[in-house]
Formats: structure tokens, sequence, C-alpha cells
């Protein structure tokens, strides 16, 4: 960003910090040779997303990220607060279904697969001498069922307990900084008196992400605990069983039964408090939540663990059908009701080019419990093809895992072929768009000799970057046929208690045929996701430049704080939005001077962002260049709320002056598209992308087509820089002009 090799560090640290070039270290000392030139200043946040090799690992919390993006996608909505609640506590009860869902995925493997088939049955434990403890056939200790679920539930409550560590951890690092106590304007954006950005608590999550954090540990213990208990009550309830321990399992399900209402009454009592800093922290919640859980936890395996002699586990499954099958009933309800909230938010104030009618949030909240479906079949399937060996769950001597999982696997190649045929629609869609611009290429360089082959790929191109524009009509569809085939999985398996190839044997060959191979297909093909995500991630953990490309997916997934799902990946913005806004107001006030903050792709975001922090005095100091921005196009369409054309516009009257590049070619950056009667205009006409069409004494060989990248190639960049620079008032103290620059995203 700096052109320069020899760079020094002026402020932050090794994680994120701003840098000069080593001659500009002692700019301020020496304004008098920069009357003629700004000082560059780069920003690098790149460590906070890609830099340490745990990140990679980040991936298998994917679906938690996601679901935490659909909380930031509603509508704007002025004077509806109850509905706006309504849609925030909706959203947090499905990112506490997708932690369910996890714990539940580790509990049918080690308690369902291990402990209590392959455990069971004598020809699996024989054949793996690890399990020889704990098998039927020995008449040990640790043969008994219940003392094997307790033993087994060791690893779905360790990973919980994981989960809790590496989400306080960050919550150290991230959330629990308070802000440097910048002064900001008081506002409220639910009245719409001002950009939400702008509020004092809104990058300040302490109190929330604590509380998150331990109604979802609890969660997950109370989750192993009712996988630990059920089928200990189950034969204590029937006939035959001990009258102490019947009585027993019922105090215990009152005990699990009052913690979890506890725990739902801690989610959905309280969201984000943003309009003031709120460092009161519930302690007693915090620390009284996961501690019930846990004893509670502790009481069920001391339960499951006692002696039972007549117990046997042999030929059957945990309910797990049961289970699964009411997490997916309940994930469809809780984003049908998303989708009911948004509806009527946005018919209250229709925001133009907001996608799907303001369904944005329930779309994304639909893939990330298709997500964590895909992830859970996949773990639970590949470990019951490893234990019991055939390809087809259920035709070994192990029953396998819920026949519901089957269901839902054999609905994956379902989707792919829509995802196919949309493909193959917009490959159409984007062949006529190409088709259509040959013809108007050349126009863009008169004067040049026509060639075909360099016009058909300026064209395609272009066809191919406007396919950004048209993602609503790909992410529509798919979110609704995954609800649809999610509920005909459940009522598949429910109905037929079999698996999708079974089920349809009696039926004619054509559907029998389709069944199996569907089932058999999508068995591997969750399969082959989740060892991709691993894969993926073992990759980017050993290799800096695999983790740099992730990091442009956590530039976008992790840039919002976590309002959902506190085991999400952290939010980077949190200690990125911040170390700009100190140092935007802290240069301007030592030196008076001009600053010109200009940022590329995810960097125009945190600009944006760290200019609504500062205060209204500072702001009137400061220019703001933005290039290959998202702002519009990806933000404010799929985020109103927050950067829909409202916020944007208050933007451009509170900066002194700001300016927009960007180009046809480019697919993620865009035009800001204020309202003509907005004032000064922000965006400038698209740049010339490439910027020769043939071979010139400047470029022998074919200018590249620069798409996303190198804007400050462009010699309009330089232009528009020193045009807000002079738009800029001289300051009162040294004069010194200054460019600090957002940086750009890690890509």
């Amino acid at each position: 960003m700096l052109a320069d090799p020899r760079v020094v560090r002026v402020t932050g640290d090794q994680t994120a910090g701003v840098h000069r070039r080593t001659e500009d270290g002692d700019a301020e000392d020496r304004p008098g040779d920069y009357r003629r030139e700004p000082v560059r200043e780069a920003y690098c946040w790149s460590n906070l997303t890609s830099g340490n090799g745990a990140r990679a690992l980040w991936l298998l919390l994917l679906p938690f990220m996601v679901a935490n993006l659909a909380h930031w996608m509603r509508p704007p909505a002025p004077g509806r607060t109850r509905t706006v609640r309504a849609y925030g506590v909706l959203v947090r009860l499905v990112a506490l279904s997708l932690t369910v869902v996890l714990i539940a995925a580790a509990c049918e493997v080690a308690l369902d697969l291990v402990a209590w088939q392959c455990a069971g049955t004598g020809s699996c434990a024989d054949n793996r001498p690890w399990l020889g403890f704990m098998s039927a056939g020995h008449d040990g200790w640790w043969s008994q069922p219940g003392r094997r679920l307790a033993l087994a539930a060791l690893l779905p409550a360790a990973l919980t307990g994981l989960l809790w560590y590496l989400s306080n951890r960050t919550w150290s690092a991230y959330e629990s900084q308070p802000p440097l106590g910048l002064p900001v304007e008081e506002t409220d954006p639910e009245s719409g008196e001002g950009p939400a950005l702008r509020l004092p608590g809104f990058w300040y999550g302490r109190r929330l992400v604590a509380r998150l954090r331990a109604a979802h540990t609890a969660a997950g213990f109370l989750t192993v605990a009712s996988a630990v208990a059920a089928p200990a009550a189950r034969y204590d309830h029937a006939p035959g069983g001990s009258a102490a321990l019947d009585v027993f399992s019922w105090v215990l399900a009152a005990v699990l039964v009052v913690v979890e209402l506890m725990v739902l009454y801690v989610v959905c009592s309280r969201g984000r408090s943003e309009s003031r800093l709120d460092e009161h922290l519930d302690r007693l919640t915090v620390t009284a939540l996961p501690s019930a859980a846990l004893g509670s936890l502790a009481l069920s395996m001391l339960y499951a663990g006692w002696s039972r002699p007549d117990w046997s586990s042999a030929g059957r499954q945990l309910p797990g059908d049961q289970t699964f099958g009411l997490i997916v009933l309940v994930q469809g309800a809780l984003v049908t009701g998303i989708a009911v909230c948004a509806l009527l938010l946005h018919r209250a104030n229709r925001t133009p080019r907001t996608p799907l009618f303001g369904l944005g949030g329930a779309a994304v909240a639909m893939f990330a419990c298709a997500l964590g479906a895909l992830l859970t079949g996949g773990v639970t399937q590949r470990m019951a093809d490893w234990l019991d060996g055939p390809a087809v769950p259920g035709a070994g001597p192990m029953p396998g895992p819920p026949v519901i999982l089957s269901w839902q696997a054999a609905a994956v190649p379902v989707l792919v072929l829509l995802l196919l045929l949309l493909a193959a629609v917009f490959a159409v869609r984007v062949w006529r768009v190409r088709a259509r611009l040959i013809r108007t290429v050349p126009d863009g360089y008169p004067g040049e000799r026509p060639d075909g082959v360099r016009t058909r790929r300026i064209a395609g191109t272009i066809a191919r970057a406007g396919l950004t524009d048209d993602v609503p009509a790909i992410v529509g569809p798919l979110a609704l046929f995954a609800l649809v085939l999610g509920a005909g999985a459940v009522a598949g398996a429910w109905a037929t208690d079999e698996v999708p190839g079974r089920a349809c044997d009696d039926t004619n060959a054509v559907l029998d045929g389709a069944a199996q191979t569907a089932q058999a297909l999508g068995s591997w093909l969750v399969g082959l996701a989740f060892l991709t995500f691993v894969a993926w991630g073992r990759r980017a953990y050993r290799n800096p430049s695999a983790r740099r490309t992730i990091g442009i997916l956590w530039d976008v997934g992790t840039f919002w704080p976590r309002a959902a799902h506190p085991f999400a990946p952290p939010c980077y913005a949190e200690r990125a939005v911040p170390d700009l806004t100190w140092r935007m107001r802290t240069w301007t006030q030592r030196t008076g001077g001009r600053l010109v903050i200009s940022g590329h792709s995810q960097g125009s975001v945190l600009a944006a962002a760290a200019v609504w922090q500062l205060d209204r005095k500072t702001r009137r100091q400061v220019a703001l260049l933005t290039y290959g921005s998202p702002l519009e196009r990806l933000y404010g369409r799929w985020f109103p709320a927050y950067f829909g054309p409202g916020p944007l516009l208050a933007l451009h009257g509170e900066v002194r002056c700001w300016r927009n590049l960007w180009r046809y070619t480019d697919p993620i950056g865009g035009p800001i598209r204020l309202p003509d009667e907005a004032g000064p205009e922000v965006d400038r006409g698209a740049l010339k992308d490439p910027l020769a069409y043939g071979r010139t004494a400047e470029h022998p060989l074919p200018a590249a087509i620069l798409g996303h990248g190198d804007y400050q190639a462009d010699p309009v960049f330089e232009q528009e820089r020193a045009g807000l620079l002079a738009r800029l008032p001289d300051g009162a103290g040294h004069r010194l002009p200054a460019q600090g620059s957002a940086g750009r995203s890690s890509g």
C-alpha cells in the first residue's frame, strides 16, 4: 500500500497497526517538507483475520458466523421497536439451536454410535481393542450401558468446555476492552435520528456476549445431560425397573427443565445495548448458569452409571430420530418467524434495492441451519461407516445413525441439482450480456483498431462482474427449497422409520432407484463436505497464503459484533474501528491538519464505520475516498438498517467531502448511488478498465484488466485524492496535509 519496502509502525502492534514509510516517520516535525505532498499512512489489520494459524479452525464455526450475520440483515424499522426485538430474539434462538445441534452431533457419535451401539455389539467391539474394556461381552465394570454412556459423555462435555474457553479467550481480547471514550453524539437509530454505527456502545458487546456465552455453554452441558439420562430413564420407567431410580429420574428431569428454562430466559430477555456503554456484567448469570448445567450433567452421569445388571443396548439406537427431528422443526419455525418479522419491517419502511423483500436475514439463517445439518450429518455418517463398514446405513449389525440424518443427506443432491440449474440459467444470462457488450466495448476506446479476442475478454469480465447483483435470485430459491426439504426429511423419517432407500422398496422401480441414488450420493456428498472443511482448515493452518484467502471470508463475516452467537469467530472491527478512530482524532488534534481516509474494498467499510465514531468537529476535517467499495452494492443492500440509503446519505452530509471510484469490471465494488439532491456528487463515473485497449508505448503488452484491484495504479486516484485535499480547509495548527489509508482486505 505504501509502495516502499522500508516502513515503520507508528501505532498499534504486530496484530494491527498504522505504518508509514521510514522517511516519513517524523513528518510532523518537518511540516515544511510536506507542503506539496501528503504523508501516507497505511492501516493493516490482516493479522486479525488471517495472521494466526488457529484462525483456520474457525471454519468449523462457520454456521455460527452465518447465524450471527442474520442478526444484522434486518430491514430498517423506525418506530417498530417490538418487531425489531422479536426479530433479534428469533435469531438468537436459531443460534442457540445450532449450539445444540453441534453438541447433539458429538453425543450421537460418542454416546450412540461408539458407547451404545458398537460397544454393545460383539462383532464391532471385538475388532476395536480400544473399546474392549467397554464391550458388553466382557462383563466388566464399564460394560453396563449406563456406565458406557457416562464415560462417553466426557467427549461432548469437553467440546462444550472448549467452545467456552475459546469464546472467553476472544471475549477477553475483543469485547471486554472498553472503547476509548471518544465524544460522540447520542443518536437513536430506531427514531431515524442518526446511523446506528455512530452509537457509543455499538463496538462494545461485553455484557451481551458474556450472557450469551453462559447460556450457550449451559445449553451444551444440558444437551449432554439429556442424552445421558434419557436412555436410563426410559429403562427405569419400564415395568421391572427400580422405583427409587424411577423417582430420581423424574426429579432429575425437573431439574433439567428448570435450567433449560433459565437458558431460554437469558437468551430471550436482553439484546444489545448500543445507545450507551453497558459496562455492568451479570456475574451471577455468567457464573451460576453454566455451573448449574454442569452440576446437572454430573447428576445425570451419576444416575446413568448406577448399576443395572439386566440392561442391554444390543441392536437398538438411542432416541436420536426424535431429537434431531424436533430440532429441525424448531429451526424451521424460527426461520419462518424471522421471515414474518422481516416482511413486516420491510413493508413499514421499503428501502430501495433491498433483496428478497427484506428476507435476506431469514434466508441466511436458513443457510446457517443447513450448514449445521451438513456438518452434523457428515460427522455421524462417516463415523458410522467407519464403525459398521457397509455403505448403506443400518445394513450391518449396528442400527446406524438416526434415520432422519439419512433423509437430510438424501436432500443434498436435490439442492445441488437446483444449484446447477440456477448456475445454467445465469450462465446463459452472462452469455447474453457479453454478446450485447461486445458491440459497445470498442466505443470506450475511440481510434483503436478493433480486436475480437480483446473485446470478448473485456465484455466477459464485465458480464461476470454483474452477477453480484443477481445473487438474491440464487439465495432465495435455495433457502426456500432447503426449508421445504428439511420439513420433508422430518416427515419421511417419522412416517416410515426407515432410511429413504428402504422406505421406497415397495414402490415402482424409478422411485426406488432415485431414492437409493439420492441416499448414497447424499451420504457421500455430506461426508465429502465435512472432509473438505477439515482439509481446507488443515491447509490454511499450515499455509499462510491459504490462510489469507480464507481471511477474505472472515473480513466480511467477522466485521459484525457477536450479537447472536457467542461461539462465532470474534469481531475484528471491535479492535480496528477504535484504532482508526483514535488515530484520526489524535492526529487532527495534534497537527490541525487535513486528512483523507481512503479505503479499498472492506477497508472502505472500516473507514466509514470509523468516521461515524468521530465527533462532529473532527469529521469536518476529514475527507473520505473509497474505491472498489461494497458499501452500497453489498452492505447497503444486505444490511439496509446499517448501510442503507439513510445512513450513507447521513455519512455524506457529515464528512467534508467524499469521492467513490468504481469499475464495471469490479465484481465487489460499485457506486454509492446517493440521490441527485444529496449535494456534491460522490460517485465518479466508472473508471476505464483496462486502461488501454491495445498495445501502446506505455503498455507493450495488452494492459491487464484490473477488476477489483490496483485502483491506485489508475491516474484518476491521484487526481481525486489531490482534489479532496484541496477541498478541505487549512487547519489551525501546522497545516500539515495527510492521507490516512484504511487499507485493503486480507486478499
